[in-house]
């Protein structure tokens, strides 16, 4: 059965990576993952918007992919070791920050996928998630986490469970099994949707079996991060489902 999460949305789906930044214009820089970048995407019409969260040193769950600020704003401290209030100060000009609780309220339409970067967000978003879960999809590299987050979400009741996309050790044992011509049915149980490159280093990740046999096991596949209209096209061409791009408005125009 097609999760809620897919139900009613344009196919192939496109994923704004990280909401949407434009590259044009000379005013303050928007950054990723904040409420500029994620209302660019929905002014787009982005149907979904692909996240990451993290948690700040006062336990709130923020809209955030690194570990540190250090790519940023230059500075080496964890985010785990930032007050929220201090993050929402060095965040104010350049697009806001949000907590997950506020993303959600803030665009009731939109669909979400979380990757959950760390241990400590995985609990917390339980009943944060619990009541939008038709539209939110958890992820996370480590699949022990994304289960964790998962069943923390039907711990605080909700009335369905979150979709949700393989990890890293899911990805490559299906990749292998249909490699193998072995049947990946155990690995994909529960499982909503394949998020993976189309190579990763020198392993061809996308094959025609695996998309066959995700797709014979009503699992979508979604390739990461494709920026070229070109690429696109080649890749809807293939038979995938869904695309998650940092130019989410080009996709949309492409593929749509």
């Amino acid at each position: 059965m097609t999760h809620p999460y897919f139900a009613k949305a344009r196919h192939p789906r496109v994923l704004a990576h990280r909401g949407l930044v434009s590259l044009e214009g000379t005013g303050p820089v928007v950054w990723e993952n904040t409420a500029g970048a994620f209302a660019t995407a929905h002014a787009a019409g982005a149907e979904y918007v692909e996240t990451d969260c993290q948690v700040t040193a006062d336990g709130d769950i923020i809209l955030f992919h690194d570990d540190d600020l250090e790519r940023l704003v230059g500075d080496a401290r964890r985010i785990d070791q930032v007050r929220t209030a201090e993050l929402v100060e060095i965040f104010a000009p350049h697009g806001g920050l949000l907590t997950v609780a506020e993303l959600l309220e803030t665009f009731p339409e939109t669909r979400f996928n979380i990757d959950v970067k760390t241990d400590a967000a995985a609990a917390p978003l339980g009943r944060i998630v619990a009541p939008h879960a038709h539209r939110v999809l958890l992820t996370s590299f480590s699949d022990a986490r994304r289960r964790r987050a998962v069943d923390a979400v039907m711990d605080a009741g909700a009335s369905v469970r979150p979709a949700t996309s393989a990890g890293r050790s899911s990805m490559m044992r299906v990749r292998l099994l249909t490699a193998l011509r072995l049947s990946p049915a155990r690995v994909l149980r529960e499982i909503d949707a394949l998020q993976i490159p189309e190579r990763y280093g020198p392993v061809r990740v996308l094959t025609p079996s695996l998309l066959r046999a995700a797709h014979r096991h009503d699992v979508e596949v979604h390739v990461w991060t494709v920026n070229d209209p070109q690429d696109m096209r080649r890749l809807v061409d293939t038979g995938i489902d869904g695309i998650v791009t940092d130019r989410a408005d080009v996709a949309i125009e492409t593929v749509n």
